[in-house]
Order: C-alpha cells, then sequence, then structure tokens
C-alpha cells in the first residue's frame, strides 16, 4: 500500500512539474510557402501542411502539448495530424507521438523506432508504423515530399523533409540557427558527418530554399551556409587548441570572444568544446 502511495505521489508530481514547466507555452504559426507552415512552440519546431489531403507535421515537440499543436492546427484550417513525420528520436520532438499515432500514422528512420522501443515507458501507439533505411517519397496536399536520411550526423537516424513543391526543407536538429549545435555522439552522432551532411544540403536543395530549423527562427541556404562557416572554423579552433595542450576553460573562453551569441542555456561555448574532445576520443 505504502509502494502504491508513493508511486502515485510521484506520478501526480511529476505531472505538476510538466504541467507548470509548460504552462505558458504558446504556439506561433508561421506560413512559409504553399500548404507550408511552421510551428514555434517549446521544444523543436514543427513543419506542418495544411491542405485537401488533411494535415501533416513534421516533429511534434512535448507530450504536455499535445492539445496546443491541435488547436494551432485548427486556426490554420487544419485538424489531427494524419501523417507524423519523425526527424529523429529525442524527446522535443517526438513527444507527441503517442497522442498523435492513436489517430494518425508515425513515419520515421528504422533508428528511430529502434530507439523509441528502448525508451523506458514509452507508449506502443507512439512508435513509427512505417519506417525506411535511405529515404521514402510522400505525396500528400499536392505536395512532392521527400524524405532523405542523413547518416552519422546529429544521431544515428536523422532525417531531412523537403516539401519540393513549397520548396521548404525541414532539417531537425541538423540545424540550430545561429546556436552552436548538439550533436548526439552517444547516439551515433559525429561532428564531422553533421557538418558534411550540412554542405551536402547546400549542394542539393535550391538556392531560394526556405529552411524550417530544428531550433531557431526561419532561415535560407545564406544564413545556413554562415553557420557551417562558424562551425567548421570553431571546430578547427577547438581541435588545435586541444592538440596545443589548452584547457577547456581557456578554449570555451575564446571560443565567446570570436562567436558571442552563439553559445546559449543547452549547449554553451564549454560544452561545444568538450564536444569536440569527446568526438575525437572515440
Amino acid at each position: 500500500m505504502y509502494r502504491l502511495l508513493m508511486l502515485f505521489l510521484l506520478i501526480a508530481s511529476s505531472e505538476l512539474v510538466a504541467e507548470e514547466r509548460f504552462a505558458n507555452v504558446q504556439m506561433k504559426a508561421l506560413h512559409i510557402a504553399g500548404s507550408v507552415h511552421m510551428l514555434d512552440g517549446a521544444g523543436g519546431n514543427i513543419g506542418v501542411s495544411v491542405g485537401v489531403d488533411g494535415t501533416l507535421i513534421v516533429d511534434d515537440q512535448y507530450a504536455p502539448l499535445a492539445d496546443r499543436i491541435v488547436a494551432a492546427l485548427g486556426e490554420l484550417g487544419g485538424d489531427r495530424p494524419r501523417l507524423v513525420l519523425n526527424t529523429h528520436y529525442h524527446g522535443d520532438h517526438t513527444g507527441s507521438n503517442p497522442d498523435f499515432g492513436r489517430t494518425g500514422t508515425i513515419i520515421s528512420h528504422e533508428n528511430v523506432r529502434v530507439r523509441l522501443l528502448d525508451r523506458e515507458g514509452f507508449e506502443r501507439s507512439g512508435l513509427p508504423v512505417v519506417t525506411y533505411s535511405d529515404r521514402v517519397n510522400v505525396h500528400f496536399n499536392d505536395e512532392e515530399i521527400e524524405v532523405i536520411h542523413l547518416p552519422s550526423g546529429y544521431t544515428d537516424g536523422d532525417s531531412i523533409v523537403w516539401f519540393k513543391t513549397a520548396n521548404v526543407i525541414h532539417l531537425g536538429d541538423h540545424y540550430f540557427n545561429g546556436m552552436f549545435p548538439y550533436v548526439d555522439i552517444d547516439a551515433g552522432g559525429n561532428v564531422d558527418g553533421f557538418i558534411r551532411n550540412l554542405e551536402s544540403v547546400v549542394a542539393m536543395v535550391p538556392g531560394d530554399t526556405m529552411i524550417i530549423p530544428g531550433h531557431g527562427p526561419l532561415s535560407d541556404i545564406d544564413r545556413l551556409s554562415e553557420n557551417i562557416t562558424v562551425l567548421k572554423s570553431s571546430t578547427a579552433m577547438i581541435r588545435e587548441m586541444l592538440a596545443d595542450g589548452h584547457e577547456i576553460a581557456d578554449i570555451s573562453t575564446a571560443l565567446d570572444g570570436k562567436y558571442p551569441g552563439w553559445g546559449w542555456r543547452f549547449i554553451n561555448a564549454e560544452r561545444w568544446a568538450k564536444t569536440i574532445e569527446k568526438n575525437d576520443a572515440l
């Protein structure tokens, strides 16, 4: 009886913390082109297509935000999503999967399903039911949508979602616009692969393509190219300073001086330097 009471109190406490954390989150919608919009709330940016075939979304933020996402979709003329495309497995991009998976179809790279299966307590309704190893084409709302796996980059299961008709691409967490990125090395990510993948995107899409980043404001190819330049130069700087025997604290100070504003709450200059150090130690 005591254990059941403690479990109930733990669950209730966790739910209260979640409610407080997301209490003031508002979904902000931005129309980009054609049927494609971007939703900004908490967690990863959501790509949206609303049209004659219904509603498709790319990623779905945190579980407590599912109702607010649906409400925002309604304001765009949509409803609960028929299709959910996951760019990777992290909780700020797949948290509402269990809710939307009850009424829609979730599609992802095969490694996303593997990692979600390994997440303790993750509801079965949130698992992708359609997976692919390389790429898949989706035809929805008169959009030709190509979903492309990027290997050994942010994680081992990343995809980008290219709305070819609207000329918009969602890069998931391969793109932290104006910020040092998080590269999940423990989940198969690789800094050099991450940068190569971004360079392949620039080479692949038209120069006027609009870009939905995983985090940060709407972007374009010029801004993405600037980000790549900072990633390459900061990585080279960190490696050179590590080779010269500098401490992480000194490297962090140098990074903040050369790239002001690029460090942020989650990945500050110190953590970016440690990411490179960890990447190269493997």
